[in-house]
């Protein structure tokens, strides 16, 4: 196959974690094109329409979103053209183009009632504008007729980007003790297990396209037969300071001389903030395994990579 007979892939949001993650390990599929914001607003409709157009894609990965939870409720318009009118968007140039999306969501959709994994369809309940937001960027894009597949995740961290675990890794060093919320309960995500997942998914349709007979360019047939949303979070759980526990304990384990924090669990009320978190993030993962055969990482598993990738 030469370069110009490879697809093209269009990745949004390459800045962040999971696109950053995308990047690597989408290279191998096709032309991994992830333009920059001068060429591909996601809150300009126009822009990314455009930018679309240009690409070309068999394939749109949208790792883009706005996710400063607390600061969306000051600026919802923002927020809502980002995180619903982009997928929508989307959804309708896919369409048009024969191409097939996949999109990351969020557990923030749901309003964190119960003590079980989320299955997905159980309703939907957000708590605040970034969760409806994120809610209406899935209805949006399932409306536009677009082959789409869901991924709703949580907790997403990794050795690069802004996330938890490196401010809690920042602080621990620079403080004797760290008080974090422990009545709320989920599961840390890797960005690269979210980037490895989409693309054994790509893979997987391919393949199963590649198989049709007399279909060559089957894909949104192959993508529509297994589209929706689908819970992909880290195994396990745990709670944010059950996370920040585990990460000082495994960096105390390789660095037995180094000073860090004690970790003082505190519940949700003593650590106010101006958006409402769930406080049952747990997402089940059996339709992701049932379909694709793909299980998430332990979140202890992962963490100790993302350890050993920070040094």
């Amino acid at each position: 196959m030469t370069l110009s007979d490879r697809p093209n892939l269009l990745v949004t949001g390459a800045t962040g974690q999971v696109g950053g993650a995308l990047l690597e390990t989408l290279a191998a599929l096709g032309n991994v094109v992830a333009p920059p914001r001068s060429e591909m607003d996601m809150g300009d409709p126009a822009s990314l329409r455009a930018a679309i157009r240009n690409v070309g894609p068999r394939w749109i990965v949208n790792a883009a979103a706005y996710t400063a939870v607390d600061r969306a409720e000051s600026e919802p318009e923002l927020v809502f053209a980002i995180n619903a009118e982009a997928p929508r968007v989307i959804g309708e140039e896919a369409r048009a183009l024969g191409a097939a999306v996949i999109h990351f969501s969020t557990d923030y959709v749901f309003d964190g009632s119960g003590h079980l994994p989320y299955r997905e369809s159980d309703a939907t309940g957000p708590l605040g504008v970034y969760g409806a937001s994120k809610l209406a960027g899935e209805q949006a894009l399932l409306a536009s007729g677009a082959a789409s597949l869901i991924f709703r995740t949580s907790w997403v961290y990794g050795a690069t980007g802004k996330n938890f675990l490196r401010t809690i890794l920042k602080l621990a060093r620079e403080r004797e003790s760290l008080r974090i919320v422990a009545d709320q309960h989920g599961a840390p995500t890797w960005s690269r297990d979210l980037a490895r997942l989409a693309a054994h998914v790509i893979k997987r349709c391919e393949r199963v396209t590649g198989e049709a007979p007399g279909d060559p360019d089957g894909l949104p047939q192959v993508v529509g037969q297994v589209a929706g949303i689908y819970h992909a979070a880290g195994t396990g759980e745990t709670t944010w300071a059950g996370f920040a526990e585990e990460a000082i304990r495994q960096v105390r384990r390789a660095n037995p001389g180094l000073a860090l924090a004690e970790i003082v669990p505190i519940p949700s009320a003593e650590y106010p903030t101006p958006a409402a978190r769930p406080q049952n993030s747990r997402l089940g993962g059996e339709k992701l395994f049932n379909e694709f055969g793909y299980t998430m990482m332990d979140w202890r598993h992962s963490l100790a990579l993302v350890l050993a990738e920070l040094g």
